[in-house]
């Protein structure tokens, strides 16, 4: 009995190990259709999702995202934006001033699974739903829902009417199954920040005032219906006023799916050599004519560069849509604000399809990790927009040199000023938007940046690319991208994480002096911790006719050193640097009368808080 026992618990663990090891996904096969009002702002719509639990769990309840009721004055939204003492200036008050029709709602008029009613209630944002029959694992179940909705004025993200004057920027617009992964159910209320999905099919008809221009997340499956330019030849036609016109989307393989109209949109599009369709919806006039105009060259630019260094796109389209209130990413496109600078239109566009790497495919859970998708995110469209100004496309500036100039600077004063939160956040309980904002976007940046100082150039660039083809539609952590950088430069990096993710603690170095060593051939350089965050230290010592010597001194802990930083090579130091010790000398086999200066993190990758300290010049 005792043997039969151990051998069945061993078996169940063995299995449950696997399952997390192999990160099983769910998946959520969605067929909608909707029926929209232009007069009322309202729509009718029909769901059915074919639901396939991978999970080693037996399911008994399911939860949907109602996003629109985050639009109605008293939700959790209008409360959290009123009481912040730095509250988005796009939000702040306005929700709890809306009127009854210009709130967002979503009505569910039934559910049923599997052709039963189920049990639900509406808590806030969130569908809490009992369902006839708990979804076993490895089994799927079909949800069928009817639902009414309105679309609330243009506040966050979603609605109608921005301030640009685009009709409808639809985002978070449909009752959306929440997320269950191996850390359990993700239904997390809409208060201001992020989102978790589950990949699938998107099969979506949107019927519409036929005067509309539509574009978003998939491929348009009837282009000769609808016209518009979405023909592969011929000329756009104007429908006939007064009438409907249905739109019928195909997205395969996302997690959330988006859509915008309005009847004086303009449409291109251009072909990159990468074979990716790129569309452009805007509103023509002299603040968007040409900038507009000269967006398709710059981001097929853009994606040549992405694609070589970060991974490759995977699917054939891509649509950048004038709508929204600033910028936000979707599957396949994105809605950003159109009447900008070239400089502001291109830097907006490059950093949300740069989010299709890691919010799209990769897919952090932005609400536990939004420092690792805005952070990686901020990281890959400052090095692109380094490259774009590069090659002539945008006029150069100073931080062409230094793309993440900002984001350390940013990092800086809000650590200086008291005010930052340890990455392990939840995103929606930051205690200001800044701590979020500069954490997130500035202190995720920089962590990439520092990691490239850590274990050099080439060994960061292949794990960049290793991290996205391992682990793409897989919802990667924090320690999944570790471990990818382990195995990639043969260090041990827990503890950068651990120091740069789990705390608040700052790092600062100093040199503390130069002297003559017990042998006259030899140097010593006082080197001093100061601040509680370790590093691995690089110093270059400059000597009196202009020679520079570069050494690496690395961290015990690491378990190895970085001897190769893209074309600059290192001397490794005699010893490792112990990171409980504050102090630390450096033997070099020169004469001190030769040397000129000393000076730590020659190319500034690391975040030390006092750089006054780190360069010692000899009189």
């Amino acid at each position: 009995m005792y043997k039969f026992s151990l051998f069945f618990f061993l078996t169940i663990v063995s299995i449950n190990l696997s399952a997390q090891a192999d990160r099983w996904q769910q998946r959520a096969e969605y067929k909608m259709e909707i029926d929209v009002d232009v007069s009322t702002n309202q729509f009718t719509g029909k769901q059915t999702i074919t639901y396939y639990n991978n999970s080693p769990d037996a399911l008994d309840r399911v939860f949907y995202h109602l996003y629109f009721n985050a639009f109605q004055p008293g939700s959790m939204m209008d409360e959290r934006s009123r009481t912040l003492p730095d509250s988005d200036p796009r939000v702040g008050s306005r929700i709890s001033k809306l009127k009854a029709n210009e709130e967002g709602w979503h009505k569910v008029i039934s559910l049923k699974q599997d052709g039963k009613e189920t049990k639900f209630q509406i808590e806030g944002t969130i569908l809490e739903v009992d369902l006839a029959s708990p979804i076993l694992a490895g089994k799927s179940t079909v949800l069928e829902m009817e639902f009414q909705s309105q679309i609330p004025v243009q506040i966050r993200r979603t609605g109608r009417d921005n301030k640009e004057g685009i009709r409808y920027s639809m985002s978070q617009w449909y009752p959306k199954l929440c997320e269950y992964d191996y850390q359990g159910w993700h239904a997390n209320p809409y208060v201001g920040r992020e989102f978790h999905g589950i990949w699938g099919n998107f099969d979506v008809k949107i019927t519409i005032d036929n005067q509309y221009i539509l574009g978003g997340s998939g491929y348009i499956q009837n282009p000769n219906d609808v016209g518009y330019g979405y023909q592969d030849k011929g000329v756009a036609v104007k429908h006939e006023k007064g009438k409907k016109l249905t739109w019928h989307f195909n997205a395969p393989n996302v997690h959330d799916f988006f859509w915008a109209a309005d009847p004086d949109y303009k449409h291109t599009k251009m072909l990159t050599s990468q074979g990716v369709m790129m569309h452009f919806l805007y509103q023509e006039n002299e603040k968007t004519r040409d900038n507009w105009a000269k967006l398709p060259e710059i981001m097929a630019k853009a994606q040549g560069f992405m694609d070589k260094h970060y991974g490759k796109y995977p699917y054939k389209q891509y649509s950048f849509i004038q709508g929204g209130d600033g910028g936000m990413e979707y599957p396949m496109g994105t809605l950003i604000t159109g009447e900008r600078s070239l400089p502001s239109l291109v830097g907006v566009s490059v950093h949300e399809w740069f989010h299709s790497w890691y919010q799209m495919v990769l897919g952090f859970n932005e609400a536990l990790y939004a420092w690792m998708d805005e952070g990686f995110t901020t990281f890959g469209s400052g090095e692109t927009m380094k490259y774009l100004r590069s090659e002539g496309l945008l006029p150069a500036k100073e931080e062409a040199i230094h793309p993440h100039m900002g984001s350390y600077r940013g990092y800086f004063n809000v650590s200086s000023a008291g005010y930052e939160e340890a990455l392990t956040t939840h995103a929606d309980h930051f205690t200001t938007n800044t701590a979020y904002g500069v954490g997130s976007y500035s202190k995720g940046c920089v962590f990439l940046n520092q990691l490239q100082y850590i274990v050099g150039k080439e060994a960061f660039a292949k794990g960049m690319l290793d991290f996205y083809n391992t682990w793409k539609f897989k919802h990667p952590n924090a320690n999944d991208f570790i471990r990818i950088m382990e195995k990639t430069s043969g260090l041990e990096l827990d503890w950068y994480r651990e120091y740069w993710v789990q705390t608040t603690h700052t790092i600062d170095y100093a040199v503390k002096g130069v002297e003559k060593g017990e042998k006259s051939k030899m140097t010593n350089i006082q080197l001093e911790k100061i601040g509680v965050m370790p590093m691995p230290i690089d110093v270059v010592v400059t000597l009196d006719k202009g020679e520079k010597l570069y050494y690496t001194i690395p961290l015990r802990i690491m378990r190895g050193e970085k001897l190769q930083d893209g074309d600059q090579a290192y001397e490794k130091a005699a010893a490792d640097w112990p990171w409980t010790h504050s102090n630390y000398t450096l033997s070099i086999p020169v004469k001190s009368k030769k040397v000129v200066s000393v000076e730590i993190d020659p190319t500034k990758r690391m975040a030390d808080t006092d750089e006054s300290n780190n360069v010692f010049k000899i009189d």
